[in-house]
């Protein structure tokens, strides 16, 4: 009985067990999914807490930058991405970044470094990362520049421009080859033509920086040609050289050396054209001091800009070479009105010629180098001395002297064919521009604005001893001027200007009347 009895009972207690089991086994896996589930939490708990922790971080060191100066010295600067480019000339460009001292500093530095680096014109893209420097030095930084050069070194280019000593905005194509030696050389060949039927063709070289050298090197030759037989009964070609010696922000230094001839092809030229006709060399040293504190060339709503341009010609020992002494002044200012984003700018520009060497009171000064107003150009745009006035055609105004007569034949009687202008050693120009946007927000959008303007100025003959007869009085009351207003239209290629022009003031043989005009100028 007991064995029965037994047999009975255990399969009870196996059960029992095993329910135990199983019950514990549970209570153990519970433990085990609530032990994960804690760990899980107090994971996220500290990935929240670490997370908040850069958060407080990032923003005490903004905080920092912008309330105070952080020390930091830059303990190296990496270079990376360069293939062709060679080393020193990114090390020279990036030099300013070991000069910082907080981390304002170089950040300051790192834009203006990028910056620099882009106008090369040899990167497609360039990026500087700020790393921390050595874990044993600490208060360094690290200067990853990564740049990328340039896929397509062949570039075409064509627009429309200005140049200070031109009295017209000049259509140009330019061919540009870059980085050819890996010294972010620019290699280009352009051609030029402008509406005073003046062509150009030139190559050059610009070189940012040379070996040693601390500034940019630029050589460039060139074969001009003008015809001036509508207003000055002459020709002009000149093949020379230009070399850019010293170049900055602020100052220029340029050498010219060129062989320029005068002809007559009309045979119809005054006396005082005739006896500038023939061969001369141009050896000339000319220095610029530029200061430009205003927004925009084009269209200026405030700043002021000044240049001053000295030029001396005359430095080579040969009796063809022509000497002479040339300054020009031009200062303009751009007040903000404050409504319909107006502007009103004024500006004054005045120049001087004059012979040097032996004699040179009872010389006369070289044609080309003397000074002709008038033009398409719009004065607000054009900066370095005094070439354009509203209304007035190119060389349309200033001394004039009767051109030779002729006989057509025998039997006729002489005939007059008219007068050439001779341009002026002394001239002075003022102007004042009121621009303002229109109320279309269409308009405004796109950049076109109207603008009302009005300008003077004059041209004098010093040199062949006339200086004697100048007089202050005299040269302001024969100033010639002009009012007037229109429309301003921006594109990508020029800026238009559509213009209603009214002659205030004029003499006799000036070209100018009034009427609608429309100008040019380049876009940048």
């Amino acid at each position: 009985m007991a064995k029965p009895e037994d047999d009975l009972s255990d399969p009870v207690v196996r059960n029992h067990n095993n329910d135990e089991e199983e019950e514990e086994e549970g209570e153990q896996n519970d433990d085990i999914e609530d032990e994960g589930e804690g760990e899980d939490e107090e994971e996220d708990k500290d990935l929240e807490s670490q997370k908040a922790k850069l958060r407080n971080r990032f923003q005490n060191f903004f905080s920092r930058i912008q309330h105070e100066s952080i020390p930091i010295r830059v303990h190296d600067v990496v270079i990376k991405g360069n293939t062709k480019t060679k080393d020193y000339l990114i090390e020279a460009v990036t030099a300013s970044l070991k000069d910082a001292s907080t981390i304002q500093e170089l950040f300051a530095a790192s834009s203006e470094v990028n910056f620099r680096l882009q106008a090369l014109e040899i990167f497609d893209s360039v990026k500087i990362t700020l790393d921390s420097g050595p874990p044993e030095l600490p208060g360094t930084a690290n200067v990853i520049v990564d740049v990328v050069e340039t896929r397509s070194p062949l570039l075409g280019e064509i627009g429309v421009f200005n140049k200070g000593e031109a009295s017209s905005s000049s259509l140009e194509g330019t061919l540009k080859y870059k980085n050819i030696f890996g010294y972010g050389d620019l290699w280009d060949g352009a051609l030029a033509y402008d509406c005073d039927r003046k062509a150009e063709i030139s190559a050059g070289v610009f070189l940012p920086r040379f070996k040693g050298l601390v500034t940019p090197v630029t050589a460039r030759l060139f074969l001009q040609s003008q015809d001036c037989l509508k207003f000055s009964s002459f020709k002009e070609r000149s093949l020379g050289l230009s070399l850019g010696l010293f170049s900055t922000q602020n100052h220029d230094l340029v050498y010219n050396l060129a062989w320029r001839t005068l002809t007559d092809p009309s045979r119809m030229a005054s006396s005082s054209i005739r006896r500038q006709l023939g061969h001369g060399l141009l050896s000339s040293l000319k220095y610029t001091f530029k200061i430009d504190r205003r927004n925009s060339p084009l269209r200026p709503t405030h700043g002021f800009a000044f240049v001053s341009s000295t030029q001396i010609g005359g430095l080579a020992p040969d009796s063809h070479s022509l000497r002479f002494l040339r300054q020009e002044l031009d200062l303009r200012c751009a007040i903000p009105l404050g409504f319909y984003r107006s502007a009103l700018n004024l500006g004054i520009s005045a120049g001087v010629v004059f012979p040097w060497g032996s004699g040179f009171l009872g010389m006369s000064s070289p044609l080309p180098e003397r000074f002709f107003l008038g033009g398409n150009l719009s004065p607000v745009c054009t900066l370095g001395g005094p070439t354009s006035l509203w209304g007035f055609r190119t060389r349309g105004l200033g001394p004039t002297e009767p051109r030779r007569q002729f006989q057509s034949n025998p039997a006729n009687e002489n005939t007059d064919s008219g007068r050439d202008h001779l341009g002026g050693d002394l001239a002075l120009a003022v102007f004042a521009d009121f621009s303002f946007d229109f109320p279309s927000k269409w308009l405004s959008a796109k950049g076109i604005h109207g603008h009302f303007f009005a300008s003077a100025g004059n041209v004098e003959k010093l040199t062949e001893n006339a200086y004697r007869n100048f007089s202050l009085r005299k040269f302001t009351e024969s100033f010639r001027s002009s009012v007037g207003g229109g429309v301003v239209i921006p594109t990508n290629l020029f800026r238009m200007e559509l213009n209603y022009c009214y002659i205030w003031k004029k003499f006799g043989e000036d070209c100018g009347k009034s009427g609608f005009r429309v100008s040019f100028a380049s876009p940048s």
